[in-house]
């Protein structure tokens, strides 16, 4: 996704960092390039963490969650003493980057599509949805006219209430990220044959949204509340992740890798944020703990998995 988001962000002075070499190696060679829903490649310089010199006045922040904290007392010397951190992180990241930036100095923003990383240097984008951001202020934002110019750049911003944009797609990364990853299935495949069970999920996520104080959850045009809370949201579902035929979570490949997944940090920070408040999870709750028995050896990817999960 870090990687989407710099090659459409080209206009402007960018450093692409990463921890893999050979994605380094064939971009800083033959350019950092997407496909997909659209075709373009941009010349980037591209470096190690170890390669990395001076200060920069805005880092964008896109490792897995579980790499959250070693990342950001890594790059914390990096950063001018008035630059800031926008982290395109899926769940509620902030509060853990703010421990190292301070409030003030941390931005969150959301992106609408979905990525896969096909071969060094080639990223494809896996959905149909154009290219839409949502960013906002996890403090007072003192910096944000200056950054949203930039990531209109990227493609269609909405600057609004952070914890709105947030629990948007959290909703829907809790629900179709997570049961993505225990069937294997597509986000448009999971709209179309387990609505309710996805609704379920969502509308969890719904409930603490609101007792955070959430109005409106906006994501791509749409309030979320207004589309899923509805007497039609089982109708809409499928229409809403047309767009979303060949995406697949993130999570099943990391599975599918040997690796553990983020669930804890996207579906886990709604349950946690549940818990604040004082509200239960209970269906995503176990939906959670299936992930974790997967990676496990406990239960297998597969569409029946997910009628282990009691409605």
């Amino acid at each position: 996704m870090g990687t989407s988001l710099g090659v459409l962000l080209d206009e402007m002075s960018l450093e692409f960092v990463t921890h893999n070499a050979a994605h380094a190696e064939a971009m800083n060679r033959d350019g950092a390039t997407i496909e997909g829903a659209m075709t373009r490649c941009v010349k980037v310089r591209a470096k190690l963490p170890s390669q990395m010199q001076g200060q920069y006045d805005l880092i964008i922040l896109a490792v897995k969650q579980r790499e959250t904290h070693a990342a950001t007392a890594f790059l914390k010397p990096f950063l001018k003493e008035d630059g800031c951190i926008v982290t395109v992180q899926n769940g509620l990241p902030e509060a853990e980057i703010a421990k190292v930036f301070g409030r003030d100095r941390v931005y969150g923003c959301t992106l609408s599509w979905s990525a896969e990383m096909v071969s060094p240097g080639i990223v494809r984008v896996t959905s149909e949805t154009g290219f839409h951001l949502g960013l906002g202020a996890y403090g007072v934002g003192r910096r944000l006219d200056d950054i949203a110019p930039l990531f209109a750049h990227a493609g269609t911003l909405t600057v609004g209430n952070l914890m709105e944009l947030r629990f948007a797609k959290l909703s829907v990364n809790a629900a179709f990220s997570t049961l993505s990853a225990l069937s294997g299935l597509t986000f448009y495949e999971l709209a179309r044959k387990h609505k309710k069970l996805v609704l379920a999920l969502m509308r969890e996520v719904f409930a603490v949204a609101r007792a955070y104080g959430c109005e409106k959850l906006p994501q791509n045009g749409y309030d979320l509340f207004k589309v899923f809370e509805g007497p039609f949201a089982g109708l809409l579902l499928p229409v809403a992740m047309n767009d979303y035929r060949e995406t697949r979570s993130g999570m099943l490949r990391d599975i599918q890798a040997g690796r553990r997944c983020d669930v804890d940090y996207v579906a886990g920070a709604a349950i946690r944020a549940g818990g604040e408040k004082g509200i239960g999870l209970p269906v995503l709750t176990a939906a959670v703990a299936l992930v974790h028995d997967v990676e496990n050896g406990l239960a297998e990817i597969a569409p029946d998995t997910l009628k282990l999960i009691e409605i």
